[in-house]
């Protein structure tokens, strides 16, 4: 049962929130003395504070959205590197760290991406890419992020190499192994030493993420006021859409009711319509009635004025003939 859990416990690592020199230099995290001058240096310098983070006048712009290049060839260039990092996003400011009197790349660069997003995306992606045939480490910008943090030209710093025998643990190349012995967490305590978090350690292969921007209270108080801001906007766009509803409601009911009336008044009219046309057969047989009646009577007029034009021409014409038989028998006398 032992023996599977310090397999486990070796395959397990855990990393740094927080530098101290001493720490750093143990491969568990359980070190209370320093085992090196330059572990001894970086302790002075941290307990006497003599090392500034933001002290640097050369480096400016936003810590959360920079990053640590590390590894960089000698020859790689300012052009380069932008190209290199500018697949991840886009780069607002970029500075490869030179030598004060020679201006030879020191090997190192800080670059600042125009979101904290883009900056987090290159931290996965980027580290171990190859610029110029060189495997490059990516880092966030511990110089400013890590409390506690000395730089290794003070003794501190992490990563390193072997054959130098200063080698920093607790980054993100060189994370701590979870403790196989006992953990003097007392000593660690006094020294002010975080003691290795058991129960939660994390896989090899696991990425550890960077630190978040933390919300100061004035930045609460100003989502807080734009929270209410925003609530009394929706509350007024809500009172209007309201509002516009009742409206739209009610030349929809004016719209029902004109179109009602016009039915009503549309169908009074086809009544009307149905009555006239039902009264208009009556009305005709009344008036072909009375012209019937008219015609007859005229008809009846004209024969008797034409009855009596004959009658009068027949006694007209009986007269005279009785007048000329008549003097013929005086002549015969």
């Amino acid at each position: 049962m032992s023996r599977s859990v310090n397999r486990e416990k070796m395959s397990s690592v855990f990393y740094a929130d927080s530098y101290h020199p001493i720490q750093s230099g143990s491969i568990d995290g359980t070190d209370i003395l320093p085992h090196d001058n330059a572990v001894y240096r970086a302790h002075l310098c941290s307990l006497a504070t003599l090392y500034d983070p933001f002290g640097d006048p050369k480096v400016n712009g936003d810590p959360y959205c920079t990053l640590f290049i590390a590894h960089l060839s000698h020859l790689t260039t300012e052009q380069t590197l932008h190209k290199a990092m500018s697949k991840f996003g886009n780069v607002k400011n970029l500075r490869i760290v030179r030598h004060i009197v020679t201006g030879a790349s020191r090997g190192y660069a800080f670059v600042e991406f125009e979101t904290e997003r883009e900056m987090r995306r290159a931290y996965e992606d980027a580290h171990h890419s190859v610029i110029d045939d060189s495997e490059i480490i990516v880092d966030y910008n511990r110089q400013q992020l890590m409390p506690g943090w000395i730089p290794r030209r003070l003794g501190g710093g992490l990563g390193g190499k072997k054959e130098s025998g200063q080698l920093r643990f607790g980054g993100r190349e060189r994370p701590f192994r979870a403790p196989l012995r006992p953990i003097p967490f007392d000593d660690l305590k006094k020294l002010g030493i975080p003691p290795p978090p058991e129960g939660r350690y994390m896989s090899r292969f696991q990425i550890p993420s960077p630190p978040h921007r933390r919300r100061s209270s004035l930045d609460r108080e100003d989502r807080s006021i734009e929270d209410g801001r925003s609530k009394n906007e929706r509350f007024s766009v809500e009172k209007e859409d309201r509002y516009h509803k009742s409206e739209r409601q009610k030349k929809r009911s004016h719209r029902h009711e004109r179109s009602a009336s016009r039915e009503q008044v549309s169908d009074g009219r086809n009544l009307e319509d149905r009555e006239d046309r039902s009264h208009k057969p009556d009305q005709h047989r009344k008036h072909s009635g009375q012209r019937e009646r008219r015609s007859s009577r005229s008809h009846d007029r004209s024969s008797e004025a034409r009855s009596s034009i004959e009658r009068e021409y027949r006694s007209h014409k009986r007269h005279k003939h009785s007048k000329h038989s008549f003097g013929h028998d005086s002549h015969g006398i």
